[in-house]
């Protein structure tokens, strides 16, 4: 199954470099997400920005990240995929990279959406669910 039926209708929040950290928490909040692209202009993609990159800035520094800005913490080596790229594809990249969030690129490198590790778990036990069910049938029907 290609990434691009995951993503169908699928919205991607964005959020600027120079956002606090205040807003960056806010807006995860807010959009119920554990992660925003980084980008200035909605296509370019800067960086990204996790849950998880807030907590690994704490430590030591909880008195300074009010002060922060989302540049201060976002990852710039950014893993990205495309609407052709596979389900199969996308699971062994997070697992191999031990990263919960890819943005979906088009050929010219402009963003389109994001999946979540979420997303591809969901698609693969629907996948599995379905091929279970298909196999259930023919052996009831005693083929």
């Amino acid at each position: 199954m290609k990434i691009g039926s995951i993503i169908s209708g699928k919205r991607v929040e964005t959020i600027s470099a120079s956002a606090s950290i205040h807003d960056l928490v806010s807006s995860l909040n807010s959009h119920h997400v554990g992660a925003l692209v980084v980008s200035s202009d909605g296509k370019k993609i800067d960086g990204i920005v996790s849950e998880r990159d807030v907590v690994r800035a704490m430590p030591g520094k909880l008195d300074q990240l009010i002060g922060m800005h989302v540049r201060d913490i976002m990852t710039v080596d950014v893993h990205t995929c495309t609407a052709d790229s596979t389900v199969a594809e996308l699971m062994t990249m997070m697992t191999e990279l031990r990263i919960r969030h890819v943005p979906v690129v088009a050929a010219d490198g402009a963003l389109i959406s994001i999946v979540s590790i979420g997303d591809v778990v969901k698609n693969h036990v629907n996948e599995l669910d379905s091929e279970r069910q298909a196999l259930k049938d023919y052996v009831a029907s005693g083929n």
